[in-house]
């Protein structure tokens, strides 16, 4: 499988929230979790004075863009071209450039770090989806993508089923 990176959509200037909020709904309708892996708009906490008073507050630091952490397929070029809201790819031409090792630890971005009170053997219940109440044995654990697979018995036979962290609980 190819190997995901960080890409930089440009959009219309004060659509970066929608823009991010439609690719996310995109990701979830088709299915492409596994090519899509994370949106952003990346923030910064600036002290703003106003009327003599200290305020703190979020702004984006890149308004206009939005980072796309994805595998860069025609599936995922199309899906995120064709989002409303997004003029294109940040690169010469129509060909998308994906950022350097150098520019994202310029940009700060860390992979977002959970931690997580199980491990592969463990006993989980799933909390909720489709497979709510089922239990099961995690298999693998893919921090990456937030999920856990584990082996549910679906028509007298072992199946395994990729669940989300926020969908399970240990035994």
């Amino acid at each position: 499988m190819a190997e995901a990176n960080w890409y930089v959509a440009h959009t219309y200037s004060g659509y970066e929230n929608k823009v991010k909020a439609n690719i996310e709904k995109t990701i979830e309708n088709r299915h492409l979790e596994d090519q899509i892996l994370e949106v952003r708009v990346p923030m910064q906490d600036v002290t703003e004075l106003k009327n003599g008073a200290q305020k703190l507050v979020s702004k984006k630091m890149f308004p206009g863009y939005v980072l796309i952490n994805m595998v860069m397929n025609d599936d995922t070029w199309y899906v995120v071209r064709n989002t409303r809201g997004v003029t294109g790819f940040v690169g010469p031409g129509s060909k998308p450039v994906p950022l350097s090792e150098e520019e994202i630890g310029m940009l700060g971005i860390q992979p977002e770090t959970i931690e997580i009170d199980f491990a592969e053997g463990d006993s989980v219940v799933v909390t909720g989806g489709a497979w709510k109440d089922t239990t099961g044995i995690i298999q693998t654990i893919n921090s990456q993508k937030q999920t856990v697979t584990i082996n549910v018995e679906l028509f007298g036979r072992e199946t395994p089923v990729e669940i989300s962290f926020a969908e399970i609980k240990k035994l």
